[in-house]
């Protein structure tokens, strides 16, 4: 695969699911309307869209129909962008900028951002259960799928790594504590998005834990690179403030490992990501996609 066919796909697979996304974000009714208004804003206001992309391809390569996978990917969008709504809040982050534009606090008021949350994570289980395809799909991955990003998003996933964010501002911890924290925080719902689109294909065992491998890697770095780029990158580049990390006295790989070593990890886990493919065939837009997120500017 050149690199212009994986942006072709990957473009693509992003169209693919804004155009899913709009459709399933209720229209503009007299009385919710600024709810809906802060919903649509949130979810379409840009971002890499990697977790929905896992979903599709990771469905393509256990040779599933993209299409019986798309409400799924919806969803799993849908709890990330409640996730960034509740995380930019005051009582969280307290974060005025996200993916250039202003918060949804900023934008609509702390009381309507965090009722649009509540309706996304609401609406992800909805299009994950009421969707047309389930028939298609069977209805034990069905459940198997919603049940995944169910775990996935609550306390023993991304709720808990952000209740082990929070706990640990101005403390000291190590470096187990947070590649643990990390890796409910941000890799449970990028592990989540791969093993649900082996699960609505149908793929077995061993496909979907070589899944869930890879992606725990790609997570991990992923978030070793957020670190980098708060330290190094720019806020206009980034689209949100950088050295955030440090103003908040939170601890990240950089302030535990250093530059250098941070940069060595994601090279490690990037490779030993890209080494869990070898079950499947069609593996090359996958290895491709690791390497372009360990070596992303924003």
């Amino acid at each position: 695969m050149t690199v212009n066919e994986f942006n072709e796909r990957l473009d693509n697979y992003g169209k693919i699911v804004n155009d899913a996304l709009l459709k399933y974000i209720p229209s503009n009714d007299v009385r919710q309307k600024q709810v809906f208004e802060a919903m649509r804003y949130s979810v379409m206001a840009g971002g890499k869209r990697i977790r929905p992309v896992l979903v599709l391809e990771f469905c393509r390569v256990c040779g599933g129909d993209i299409e019986n996978a798309l409400p799924f990917a919806c969803a799993i969008e849908f709890v990330h962008t409640y996730s960034l709504i509740h995380d930019d809040l005051p009582c969280m982050d307290n974060a005025e900028l996200r993916r250039g534009k202003p918060s949804c606090h900023i934008k609509f008021g702390e009381a309507t951002a965090l009722l649009a949350g509540d309706a996304l994570l609401s609406l992800a289980f909805e299009t994950a259960l009421c969707n047309n395809n389930i028939d298609k799909i069977g209805y034990y991955n069905v459940i198997r799928a919603t049940g995944e990003l169910a775990k996935a998003s609550g306390a023993e996933g991304m709720v808990g790594g952000q209740v082990i964010d929070l706990d640990s501002v101005g403390k000291q911890i190590d470096l187990d504590t947070l590649e643990d924290m990390h890796k409910k925080k941000t890799g449970a719902m990028i592990i989540a998005a791969a093993k649900m689109g082996c699960m609505v294909a149908g793929a077995d065992g061993q496909k979907i834990n070589a899944a869930g491998e890879y992606a725990k890697r790609i997570g991990l770095a992923f978030q070793i690179v957020d670190d980098l780029l708060d330290t190094q990158g720019d806020t206009s580049t980034l689209g949100k403030p950088t050295g955030s990390d440090d103003v908040n006295n939170k601890n990240t790989y950089v302030s535990l490992l250093g530059i250098q070593k941070s940069k060595e990890m994601v090279e490690k886990l990037t490779d030993e990501a890209i080494d869990f493919l070898k079950v499947f065939d069609d593996n090359t837009f996958l290895a491709m996609l690791a390497e372009k997120l360990a070596k992303r500017d924003r």
